[in-house]
C-alpha cells in the first residue's frame, strides 16, 4: 500500500481499518473506524481535505479526490462506494450507496438514505434528495426508496464489508 504525506499532511487511518496492499492514500485524509479501502482504490487528499466516516467501504478501483482550494470531499457513515466509482469534491451523507462506475462531480450533495445507480453521472452542483434513487447520464431521480427496506440493506452491506476486511487480517 502507498500511504504518504503531501505538503506535511499525513493520512489518519485507525488500526481497525483494512487497506489493501495496492491501495493508495495520500495527504490530508482522515478515515473513521471500520473502513475498508480495497484493491487499486485511490484516496488523494493532496489539494484539499478528505474526511471519511465510520464503516465506509471504498471498493476496488474507486477514486476519491477533491477540488483544489474549493471543494473538499466529505463522506458520512455507512457509505458504500462501488467498484471503479469516482467521488470528486462533494459530500455524501450517511447511508448512501454509490453504484459501480458512477461519477459524482464537484459540489454535489448526496443526502442520506440514497442510491446512485451503477454508471450514473451526477453532474456538478446537483443535490440528490434523501430517500431516492438517481440514475442515468446525467443522473436524474428515478424513484423513491422504501425506507423500511433500505435501512436494513445499507447496514447489511456495511457490516458485510467489515466482515470481508476481517478475512484479510487473518
Amino acid at each position: 500500500m502507498i500511504i504518504k504525506a503531501v505538503n506535511g499532511k499525513f493520512p489518519s487511518i485507525p488500526q481497525d481499518c483494512f487497506v489493501a496492499e495496492n491501495a493508495t492514500i495520500v495527504g490530508d485524509v482522515v478515515l473513521g473506524t471500520e473502513c475498508s479501502v480495497w484493491f487499486n482504490a485511490v484516496i488523494r487528499g493532496d489539494v484539499h481535505f478528505i474526511k471519511i466516516g465510520n464503516k465506509v467501504n471504498i471498493q476496488d478501483g474507486a477514486i476519491i479526490h477533491c477540488t483544489y482550494q474549493k471543494h473538499p470531499t466529505v463522506i458520512g457513515n455507512n457509505v458504500s462506494i462501488g467498484h471503479n466509482a469516482i467521488v470528486h469534491g462533494c459530500t455524501l451523507h450517511d447511508n448512501v450507496l454509490i453504484g459501480m462506475g458512477a461519477i459524482i462531480m464537484d459540489n454535489c450533495i448526496i443526502n442520506s438514505n440514497s442510491i446512485i445507480a451503477a454508471g450514473a453521472v451526477v453532474t456538478q452542483n446537483t443535490i440528490v434528495e434523501s430517500g431516492s434513487i438517481y440514475a442515468g447520464v446525467p443522473a436524474k431521480k428515478v424513484k423513491d426508496i422504501d425506507q423500511s427496506d433500505f435501512a436494513g440493506e445499507i447496514g447489511r452491506i456495511s457490516n458485510n464489508y467489515v466482515m470481508y476486511a476481517s478475512w484479510f487480517r487473518e
